[in-house]
């Protein structure tokens, strides 16, 4: 396992705050308890920090039928829905939460080329919730696979997240798994997906970005 290169900009920063913040408390405190204590608790939050940046190594299994979770977290909603931001017509959501626990990485669903890509300003609403989909600040790519099959991925901040990071570009071609987006501290991620899909997955399940098999798309002729 390595630190994510987000992870090697934001953790020096933190460090650097909290070792201040002892140092302070440490000047000013005459309760030298109080303050262990309080020391025990920075490296805690430390810690807390180093596992959320982490970068697991994965070896991604790929078919060009299926359709990879590009996130881990818990499934939260599966549904047909209207998406109108780029398909104007019914497609099957599927929604993936990513708790401040989760690995943040954003991993392609499907190999193809990037052929639409848009980034919105918004509210942050709690990322579990339905509304957050369509009122949270959210970055959404389209995925156009060899045979023409689009599949959309829908990276949406949280209350905590407020900073959505992309990769790969539109005019990008991308390989199934890889990595094209990253999103900081707890938020969500909804798959956009043809009808006629075969989902695999259910509700409440636990996913993993670039492994876990969210679902089948049928043969084209």
């Amino acid at each position: 396992m390595q630190i994510h290169r987000e992870g090697k900009k934001i953790i020096p920063i933190a460090f650097f705050i909290l070792a201040v913040v002892d140092f302070i408390v440490y000047l000013t405190l005459k309760d030298y308890l109080i303050f262990y204590i309080l020391m025990a608790g920075s490296l805690f939050l430390a810690g807390l920090i180093i596992f959320f940046f982490r970068e697991p190594e994965r070896i991604i299994e790929k078919n060009e039928h299926h359709v990879l979770a590009p996130a881990d977290g818990e499934i939260v909603e599966i549904m047909r829905v209207t998406e109108n931001e780029y398909f104007h017509d019914e497609r099957l959501q599927v929604s993936i939460f990513m708790s401040v626990f989760n690995v943040h990485q954003n991993r392609t669903p499907v190999a193809g080329e990037i052929v639409y890509q848009q980034h919105k300003r918004g509210a942050f609403y709690p990322a579990f919730v339905k509304k957050s989909s369509l009122k949270n600040e959210r970055c959404s790519t389209v995925f156009r696979m060899p045979d023409g099959t689009e599949v959309m991925a829908r990276q949406i901040a949280g209350t905590v997240a407020q900073r959505i990071v992309t990769y790969k570009k539109q005019g990008n071609t991308v390989d199934q798994g890889d990595e094209y987006g990253f999103i900081r501290f707890g938020s969500r991620v909804d798959l956009f997906l043809p009808v006629d899909a075969q989902v695999h997955v259910h509700l409440h399940q636990k996913s993993t970005g670039g492994k876990t098999l969210v679902a089948s798309l049928s043969k084209k002729a």
